[in-house]
């Protein structure tokens, strides 16, 4: 199934960490992608991914703080950018 990838980027930020955010509108829904979009938020320190929301193929909608995986409920792509960036803060800020 062909997707339009709508957002793509990649910067690092004033600690020299990597933010790298992809995004993609499907042509229908599926099961596991009943929202339509299909993502990958990453936040990478060291070569280490420690904070990460996805949606891999049959996964459904789940986040990845350090070494724990928990679901996540995916409301909006303006509402994942904010909560992946509310963890990134925190995370920097020593509270994750």
């Amino acid at each position: 199934m062909k997707a339009d990838l709508i957002r793509s980027e990649k910067v690092i930020d004033e600690l020299e960490n990597t933010v790298e955010i992809k995004m993609w509108r499907l042509p229908e829904p599926t099961e596991d992608k009943p929202h339509g979009y299909k993502y990958s938020l990453v936040y990478v320190v060291n070569e280490v991914r420690v904070i990460g929301y996805d949606n891999a193929e049959g996964k459904r909608d789940h986040r990845h703080i350090k070494e724990k995986t928990e679901p996540y409920r995916f409301v909006s792509l303006r509402k994942l950018a904010r909560d992946f960036y509310n963890d990134v803060e925190k995370y920097k800020r020593g509270e994750l």
